[in-house]
């Protein structure tokens, strides 16, 4: 008899403050980290394309259609992205799907070798979907996030909002912080090699100059003409910070590092969190970034 009513009493408790989180699908690593930030424990957030993951070059598999299936909720970066395939299975599966970059206005993908090569941009089209390297956009970014997790779970719409205040506070000091950072260097010193074009925003924001092989989608090789004028830039405008990224195969990068007797600083965080510190989560991977560029430009 008692354990009957110690069972009542668990499975009233457990519908009222235990209520399982809500299930949430967010297209990469970053959007869901943001995702989490802002959701807490009221969401159990499941990622497609997982940390250290190219989003670029991920096709879309049986697991992954069960696991939006499954969710109340897909969140996804937009600008071109995700491949038109996820889309689709979204669509098919009638869960609700919400935009990230929704309101805000993206950068064009430039067509010179110095910034994006037009004609790689196939999978993007003529946006660069890269906002999330611009921690002032992040605070739009991260709106819609809460936007939608209060339509999918109105219950929860003052949990949802005081996390996003708290959360777009630690945003607003995060570009204090990175301004502060560069503006500390010379604005000629301000130049960076990466391996493809991920830091047009954060080269807008804070006036660094990325010089990149490939374009906004890491799909298409450059060509042997492309790589011959990035090493010529390299060595005329005296670039020291030369960095590979964790989505991409460095081969490139070492290449050019190679003929211009130029060290790879390191590796940067560009389109995937890191598994572990310390670019595990959003704000820890712009800190290092931040951290690793400002050391190496000085």
């Amino acid at each position: 008899m008692k354990h009957w009513k110690l069972g009542i009493i668990a499975a009233a408790f457990s519908g009222s403050l235990l209520a399982a989180p809500m299930p949430v699908v967010a297209s990469f690593s970053i959007l869901g980290d943001v995702t989490q930030q802002i959701g807490g424990e009221r969401v159990a957030v499941q990622t497609l394309v997982g940390a250290d993951q190219d989003a670029h070059v991920y096709q879309l598999n049986s697991g992954d259609i069960r696991k939006i299936r499954a969710a109340k909720l897909v969140l996804v970066n937009g600008l071109g992205f995700e491949k038109a395939e996820l889309a689709r299975a979204v669509q098919q599966s009638k869960v609700p799907m919400a935009v990230a970059s929704q309101g805000i206005k993206p950068m064009a993908a430039a067509d010179d070798h110095g910034h994006s090569h037009g004609g790689h941009n196939h999978d993007h089209g003529t946006e660069d979907p890269h906002v999330w390297n611009d921690p002032v956009l992040m605070q739009t970014y991260a709106q819609n996030v809460a936007n939608a997790l209060i339509k999918a779970d109105p219950a929860g719409k003052s949990h949802y909002q005081q996390r996003l205040k708290n959360y777009q506070t630690e945003l607003s000091q995060l570009n204090t912080w990175a301004a502060q950072s560069f503006n500390a260097i010379p604005a000629a010193q301000r130049k960076v090699l990466t391996g493809h074009d991920a830091f047009g925003y954060l080269g807008k924001r804070y006036n660094i100059q990325f010089i990149a092989p490939q374009g906004v989608s890491t799909e298409a090789e450059p060509s042997a003409r492309q790589v011959a004028a990035i090493i010529r830039q390299i060595k005329q405008q005296g670039i020291k910070a030369v960095f590979s990224e964790n989505i991409k195969d460095s081969r490139m990068v070492d290449r050019i590092a190679k003929e211009t007797g130029v060290k790879v600083q390191g590796k940067l965080y560009s389109d995937a969190l890191s598994k572990t510190a310390p670019a595990n989560t959003y704000v820890g991977m712009f800190r290092h970034n931040v951290t690793a560029l400002s050391n190496a430009m000085k």
